[in-house]
């Protein structure tokens, strides 16, 4: 009983952990693009090590090629085609596409 309470507790502050890492990446960014890209690493490591999965926004801010942080207009390119959003990383010169679902009309 003990060890589940242990492991939940791991996995809240992990997930506590990363959510400021990737805070603190997208606030250092401008200034140090290198310090930026190893909070990202870092939240990737302690997001491995606990088993804790990304959210959706904390998905998109990162590229799944190189792991370098994304910042749209800067190094990436965000464009809508087909039902899927693609970003294009100016680092690694790589795709990433996301679906979208649109609204149903209602008839």
């Amino acid at each position: 009983m003990v060890r589940t309470q242990d492991k939940q507790n791991q996995k809240e502050i992990a997930k506590e952990r990363i959510e400021i890492l990737m805070k603190k990446a997208d606030e250092v960014f401008n200034k140090n693009k290198s310090l930026a890209n190893r909070y990202v690493t870092l939240a990737r490591k302690i997001s491995m090590k606990s088993n804790v999965r990304f959210t959706r926004e904390l998905k998109r801010k990162f590229c799944k090629h190189c792991y370098k942080f994304l910042k749209p207009g800067i190094n990436v390119r965000i464009r809508t085609k087909e039902g899927k959003v693609v970003y294009y990383c100016f680092e690694c010169k790589k795709f990433m596409r996301f679906p979208y679902l649109k609204e149903k009309k209602s008839s």
